[in-house]
């Protein structure tokens, strides 16, 4: 009972903090045995019917979308395996749905009827929203300053009219101030490879870092007034063909206002006081990993290019752009044990970059980890990760019997243990103060435990120590590659 508590208890911290779906394999019970190595009278099946079971909301030709196969189909039978279970994970990394099951029939005639088995995720999420603003957990755990504490009320509706729309509405207040509206449809066309979405906004901060010393980002912070306001647009359209590969072609629209305080600290910082520009950005994604919250096999690409500036505002003093990209690969090994690796890079036009745009090392997940407390400036620069893991819990299923609603009282859960090496560089032609971590390799080892659990959550305890000799132990909660 202590271990039932426990692990709801978990599950109603996370979503304060930070969504990851297991389902079961294919039964291959129904199958025929493997007829790759033996003779057998079918070589194919046809698929008589397909049938969806516990989709409330959802609609099924959001679910079709996501399948390797539809009825009528004539499949090879040394394909038909991996081609289910393939789908599974389609379905599963739509983020619909805590847990997918296929069963199979086989009927008279080499015919097959598909039955896929649904439990759906809780879509509505009103709720307070509190939030550290910092980088990461470790960087505000130094001060424990509660002053960056966001809090407000977010919105979020999931699977909006079960066409896996999203609808969300902000209102925050704190150390930034947020009051934004976004939604999002995956699919305008019959085909449906095509999807739109748009989002705006005001944004306001007390707060801002307006340069880095010794690898380290300078504050300035007053309370009466906002020392930078935006007005915020987007709109963006999605192409996905296939199953795998995405396109996403955004154009926004920035009108900044700053404080002069921050320009006279640092006359890099904007340039200008007052600016306007437009911004387009690419997007190109190749996913082929198992389950994209916490992978263990396949691989990953995207490549992003971003153009600020074109010069067709009065106030658009800004003209730059950069390529960035990254590259996963994860392996099974053996039984419980697991290899990853990955490269991030970013790649910059010799263009002036103001600081308030330029992040090199210590954003997202563009840093050598054991550096988790410093900011590496730079235009230009590469990262290079690997985790080696062993399943301590490989993933299994619990059913909280308290719990009645089935959305959440059947969870998975998994522990994996990790040794990582990371390594990176940054190029920072522009200069800061004494920076010195710029320009120079960076090195980072250590050992993790990962704490993986259903709704994408992921809970990672690191320690590791870097090429000065800095150790420590970092907490994060997204997956470590």
């Amino acid at each position: 009972m202590r271990l039932n508590y426990f692990l709801f208890l978990v599950f109603v911290f996370s979503f304060y903090i930070s969504v990851f779906s297991f389902g079961n394999p294919v039964n291959s019970k129904l199958f025929p045995q493997d007829t790759s190595n033996t003779k057998s009278s079918i070589d194919f099946f046809v698929i008589q019917q397909i049938q969806l079971i516990g989709n409330k909301t959802t609609k099924p030709q959001i679910i079709y979308r996501e399948l390797l196969f539809k009825e009528n189909d004539t499949i090879a039978i040394i394909d038909i395996k991996n081609r289910i279970e393939q789908s599974r994970k389609n379905i599963l990394n739509t983020s619909l749905f805590n847990f997918v099951t296929i069963d199979t029939i086989i009927q008279p005639e080499n015919r097959l009827c598909i039955h896929i088995n649904l439990t759906e995720r809780w879509y509505i999420w009103p709720s307070l929203y509190l939030k550290i603003n910092e980088r990461n957990f470790n960087t505000w755990w130094e001060t424990k300053d509660l002053s960056k504490l966001d809090y407000g009320i977010y919105f979020s509706w999931e699977n909006f009219r079960g066409r896996k729309e999203s609808l969300m509405f902000m209102f925050k207040k704190g150390y930034d101030e947020l009051y934004g509206i976004s939604y999002k449809i995956p699919y305008i066309n019959k085909r449906k490879t095509i999807g739109l979405g748009i989002s705006g906004g005001f944004s306001g901060n007390h707060e801002v870092p307006y340069n880095t010393a010794e690898n380290h980002q300078l504050f300035y912070k007053e309370k009466e007034q906002y020392l930078v306001k935006n007005i915020f647009s987007t709109f963006h359209v999605v192409y996905r063909k296939g199953i795998f590969s995405t396109h996403t072609f955004h154009l926004s629209y920035n009108d900044y206002l700053f404080s002069d305080t921050l320009n006279h600290l640092n006359p890099d910082f904007s340039l200008i006081n007052h600016l306007q520009y437009f911004t387009f950005f690419y997007l190109f994604k190749r996913d082929h990993r198992d389950i994209k919250a916490y992978p263990l096999n396949g691989n990953y690409f995207d490549l992003e290019v971003v153009k600020h500036g074109f010069n067709l505002l009065k106030r658009e003093k800004i003209n730059m752009a950069f390529i960035h990209a990254s590259y996963r690969k994860y392996w099974e090994i053996s039984k419980r044990w697991y290899y990853a690796g990955g490269v991030n890079t970013k790649i910059s036009t010799s263009a002036f970059q103001p600081y308030f745009l330029g992040q090199g090392l210590g954003y997202g997940n563009d840093y050598v980890r054991s550096y988790e407390y410093y900011v590496i400036d730079g235009q230009n620069f590469i990262v290079g990760k690997s985790n080696l893991k062993f399943a301590i819990i490989p993933t299994k299923v619990k059913k909280i019997p308290f719990i009645p609603f089935r959305k959440f009282s059947l969870l998975h859960y998994s522990l994996y243990t990790n040794l990582l090496v990371d390594v990176g560089y940054a190029y920072d032609r522009q200069g800061s103060i004494n920076n010195k971590l710029s320009n120079t390799f960076l090195f980072g080892t250590g050992l993790g435990l990962d704490f993986v659990t259903y709704y994408d959550k992921v809970f990672r305890f690191e320690y590791s120590i870097n090429k000065l000799g800095e150790n420590g132990f970092f907490v994060h909660f997204v997956a470590p590659i």
